[in-house]
């Protein structure tokens, strides 16, 4: 059953509630560490001409993903933080998938190569339609190979789910869609500006499934506006009364200085830090209860699935969309604000629609900015992943070895101090009551992170 109040809260909750010094640390602003180093330090010296000689560069035997994104809705969720819009008329919808389609054919280098994962996200990648969606599709497999596909995904809106587009994605070969619900009570969806029936999510459930897209994602959120613990415990079971696969929970990052549609939302209606560890606990208990694995920071998984099975065997990986089983050599980006990583760095696209749309209707790829990796970015970036996916990482078998870290490992003793993480010499190991600070560890070894720290949002 939910729970209702600080009495019903678990013996580990009640712990942190306690814990001052681990509630402090949680008020720290770190990233997400989708990327190392993050997109914060992305700069213009990396432009088309270095993203076109990175890609002709690529090996004929590199395996390769792509992600597209449609920065669109039918209208704008006050929490949202994806670069979105909302739009009323096709005109602009239709402009853009024209641009999407100039920017495949500007992948000559790539032909006949065979894509391992495909994603399409947003925004609302489904706002593109039927038409444009089969269009879109059959452009790509005209210049990859997409027969050898472990993975196409699309994210969606239940709202905006019809048998129509249903069966538009069965053709075209999605086999994953992940459905955002965020938080299922109606008074937290009114103070975030979607009003979603959670009978909606089941229908559009039901009808995937019956159109053989089995693989579901839910994806939930805490820290919202007048959300409670009971509130994120309810939606955590309703969603996992729907069996999906795997389901994302994700803190609110409250950054209204960076968009500012997010100054639509009541400060003083947001949970406080001890309130936002007490429902991501209490969401996990409740997922794992019903027999989910917990998957690094913040996702859940069947034991059968290949997430959950990744994690136990140490392969888990993370990129833009969060954990992934993906271990491309290279993920391609199209769309505006893009972004896409090859072995010799990141590209991204023109966030502006403007600027994206005049680069790729003038036959130039639309990046604007980047980052060359170095080899420090790639030994920090291979142990900020191995933590935020493993929890746990031997400094002593990297390069240079526990010495070279010697200031890292420093910054991590409050972190041991509070019982959140344990250290032996070059041996990290994040307690499982310190899984939700495991953002602070890994920024320890951010060599960027003090130029850009307000940016970041709530390490919990």
């Amino acid at each position: 059953m939910p729970y209702r109040m600080n009495a019903d809260l678990p013996p580990s909750v009640r712990h942190h509630l306690r814990e001052s010094g681990a509630l402090a640390l949680a008020e720290r602003n770190v990233p997400r560490y989708t990327s190392y180093p993050t997109a914060p330090h992305f700069s213009a010296v990396i432009g088309a001409q270095t993203y076109g000689d990175w890609l002709a560069a690529l090996p004929r035997e590199a395996t390769l993903s792509l992600y597209i994104h449609v920065p669109f809705c039918t209208e704008l969720c006050f929490y949202c933080g994806c670069n979105t819009r909302a739009v009323r008329r096709r005109e602009p919808v239709e402009t853009y998938a024209e641009r999407l389609i100039d920017e495949i054919g500007l992948l000559d280098g790539l032909r006949g190569r065979k894509l391992a994962h495909l994603h399409w996200g947003g925004g609302t990648p489904s706002i593109l339609g039927p038409q444009w969606l089969e269009t879109i599709a059959a452009a790509l497999a005209s210049r990859c190979d997409l027969s050898a596909l472990k993975e196409h995904a699309i994210e969606l809106d239940p709202r905006r789910i019809d048998r129509a587009l249903v069966r538009t994605l069965q053709s075209i070969g999605v086999t994953r869609a992940s459905l955002g619900v965020q938080d299922a009570s109606p008074h937290v969806q009114q103070a975030i500006g979607r009003v979603q029936p959670f009978d909606q999510v089941e229908r559009a459930a039901g009808w995937l499934r019956e159109a053989g897209i089995e693989d579901l994602n839910i994806d939930l959120m805490y820290g919202l506006p007048a959300q409670t613990a009971s509130d994120v415990a309810r939606s955590a079971e309703l969603a996992a009364s729907l069996a999906p696969q795997r389901l994302a929970l994700f803190g609110y990052a409250h950054v209204p200085w960076f968009k500012t549609h997010q100054k639509l939302i009541d400060d003083a209606a947001l949970p406080g830090l001890a309130a936002r560890l007490e429902q991501a606990e209490i969401a996990a208990e409740t997922l794992t209860g019903l027999g989910y694995k917990t998957v690094g920071l913040d996702h859940f998984a069947l034991p059968a699935d290949e997430l959950a099975v990744a994690a136990q065997e140490k392969r888990l990986r993370r990129n833009f969309q969060g954990y992934t089983t993906d271990e491309a050599d290279a993920l391609i980006p199209l769309g505006a604000s893009a972004i896409g990583r090859l072995p010799q760095g990141f590209v991204q696209n023109a966030p502006d629609l403007g600027g994206y749309s005049r680069a790729v209707a003038a036959g130039r790829f639309a990046t604007v900015k980047g980052l060359a990796l170095g080899d420090d970015d790639r030994l920090r970036a291979a142990i900020i992943e191995r933590l935020m996916c493993d929890l746990e990482l031997d400094l002593d078998a990297v390069a240079g070895g526990a010495a070279r870290f010697a200031a890292e490992i420093e910054t991590l003793k409050p972190l041991a101090a509070e019982g959140l993480l344990r250290l032996d010499g070059g041996r990290i190991v994040v307690t499982e009551r310190g899984r939700p600070y495991v953002r602070i560890a890994a920024a320890a070894f951010d060599a960027y992170l003090a130029a850009s720290q307000k940016r970041h949002s709530l390490a919990v």
